[in-house]
């Protein structure tokens, strides 16, 4: 099959087009026909060896967690999906080697979910690894309640602006960090934007003098920092971007996959609570220009990589 690979640690022109090793569809997985999958932060981080202490990495590297598609062969144990099934799923294993940059994957059940059917295929795509983040952060980490005031870090990017719609939703004030550029942005997704950089600390104390109830870290270092002294005395912390949250009394979380999770989240984008920002797509064979602009960092959204389909493919 066609796909995206890496046989080295590097940049992203280390990223080659090409012919991929088939993937073999274990008992408890189905084969996955896909349409599109979206980049992640990690991915690139992953692909330049950041992640090498802590995930054993299985040259050559096909990469990518996110998934948008359609079952083509279930595994012999499944009985969670059948051929046709339109599914989304973080397809993450313990290991880098078989991602989603490909027109198929092998993915365990439990990192899949239906796919919304309001959603584009491009926008279910990008669902999974920010929504479940921001689900199980705000959810599941600070238990975020009606009427708390919430402050979201990088609000206009893939997690914090899922974070945001989810939070409002919780009944809770949201106060989102984001450049001038994405203010708009920002408050149409129902949060109360402020500018990063110099002087945070102070526009959001303007904003909440006595403190936010919950703060919700997606950058680390000083933006960590200040998140930490602009807590309530009751006040909670999660970071997924700096570890050193547990040394200010808050956590560090990590997401998993999670198919219940992941149901909600769908059920969520289907009512209409939760949408996904597309902001550029880009053909597998270009996945690399699309790495490379997500690694500028200024992303509002996601950026989505689509597969060409045909429904005859599915005798595969």
């Amino acid at each position: 099959m066609k796909g995206i690979s890496y046989s080295r640690y590097g940049g992203p022109e280390v990223l080659e087009y090409g012919e991929v090793r088939d993937p073999k569809i274990g008992p408890d997985s189905v084969l996955v026909k896909v349409r599109a999958a979206a980049v992640n932060p990690v991915d690139w981080k992953a692909r330049r060896g950041y992640l090498d202490g802590v995930l054993d990495t299985v040259f050559p590297v096909v990469p990518g967690w996110d998934v948008s598609g359609v079952v083509v062969r279930p595994g012999p144990s499944v009985t969670e999906f059948s051929v046709g099934d339109e599914v989304i799923g973080y397809v993450r294993e313990d290991f880098l080697s078989r991602g989603t940059f490909a027109e198929y994957v092998a993915a365990p059940v439990r990192t899949l979910a239906r796919k919304p059917r309001n959603l584009t295929w491009e926008e279910a795509a990008g669902l999974p690894l920010v929504g479940l983040t921001a689900y199980q952060v705000l959810i599941k980490a600070l238990q975020v309640k009606r009427g708390e005031t919430v402050l979201i870090h990088a609000a206009a990017g893939g997690v914090g602006s899922i974070a945001v719609q989810i939070a409002r939703h919780l009944g809770a004030r949201v106060i989102g960090t984001a450049s001038e550029a994405n203010h708009d942005f920002v408050r149409s997704l129902g949060g109360e934007p402020v500018a990063h950089g110099d002087g945070l600390g102070e526009r959001v104390r303007g904003l909440v003098p006595e403190g936010v109830d919950a703060a919700f870290d997606t950058i680390g270092g000083d933006t960590l920092k200040i998140s930490a002294n602009l807590l309530a005395p009751e006040g909670r912390l999660v970071s997924i971007a700096d570890a050193d949250a547990v040394d200010y009394g808050g956590r560090y979380c990590f997401v998993r996959p999670d198919p219940d999770d992941l149901t909600r989240l769908a059920e969520l984008a289907e009512q209409g609570v939760v949408s996904v920002h597309v902001s550029e797509t880009y053909p597998l064979e270009r996945a690399a220009d699309a790495y490379r602009s997500n690694e500028e960092g200024r992303t509002r959204g996601k950026i989505v990589v689509t597969v060409e389909w045909e429904r005859e493919e599915m005798a595969w």
